[in-house]
């Protein structure tokens, strides 16, 4: 008989439907251009390379990538998601070549000439082993000498900007936010509870996984990365205490 494997909570369409909305806001739609253009100077990318966007979402990133004359692929386990990319790319005429795949065990016979994770979507997985899954899987699409750019919450980071919770109104909803630590830092436990103009509540938790900024370094150089530049934020701000994000720049 065979055994039905366990769903994680990111491979729940319906989470998606409800709190994208709430995550991808018009504020982080607006920095979506400034980011391209900083994922492409990080990549040292020109117009007509190649670009692997990993779990790239609704298309925030990719679609502006395609815009600076990238020849994109947007990989994303949401097929919603990867609707509502293919809505965006056509509303800006461009194309994004999008594919519903789990990164986990995604191969591709094209080589790309870089590879990006932004907005905080890496860590996510139940283990160790299926981030490193993630990780080999974007080394073995780069080409030689590819550039791999991944933009996350550090455990560092997680530290210096922590807060219990907060509560705010979005698309048409209260949020309200908890936070809890786990364990010795290993990760942020979050919870959303979103309240529609009815009352209606709906609520949903999940776990983050927190490297530090050394750990996630080399694990990239493990993998076989043959650098790996950290970095506070897009702007190759030093990675100290200042920092306002995590961004590795790693060099296969």
């Amino acid at each position: 008989m065979k055994t039905l494997q366990k769903r994680e909570w990111f491979e729940d369409e319906a989470f998606w439907l409800m709190y994208g909305p709430i995550m991808f806001d018009e504020q982080h739609w607006a920095e979506a251009a400034g980011i391209a253009q900083r994922c492409c100077h990080l990549a040292g990318l020109t117009a007509g390379k190649s670009v692997l966007d990993v779990c790239c979402g609704p298309g925030r990133i990719a679609v502006e990538l395609a815009a600076l004359g990238l020849v994109v692929t947007g990989v994303d386990i949401t097929q919603p998601f990867l609707d509502a990319a293919a809505e965006t790319a056509k509303a800006e005429h461009v194309f994004v070549n999008l594919i519903n795949h789990d990164m986990r065990n995604f191969t591709s016979k094209k080589k790309f000439d870089a590879a990006v994770n932004v907005y905080n979507s890496f860590g996510y997985c139940d283990s160790i082993k299926d981030d490193e899954k993630i990780l080999r899987s974007v080394f073995r699409a780069l080409k030689s000498n590819g550039i791999f750019v991944l933009e996350c919450i550090s455990r560092e980071t997680a530290v210096r900007y922590f807060t219990e919770g907060e509560w705010f109104e979005r698309a048409g909803m209260t949020v309200l936010t908890e936070f809890k630590v786990e364990g010795a830092w290993e990760g942020l436990r979050s919870k959303w509870i979103l309240l529609d103009k009815h009352g209606k509540r709906t609520e949903h938790e999940f776990v983050q996984r927190l490297y530090s900024a050394a750990e996630l370094r080399d694990k990239l150089c493990t993998i076989g990365f043959s650098q790996v530049d950290v970095y506070g934020g897009f702007d190759q701000r030093p990675y100290d205490h200042t920092a306002q994000t995590m961004v590795l720049v790693a060099k296969k």
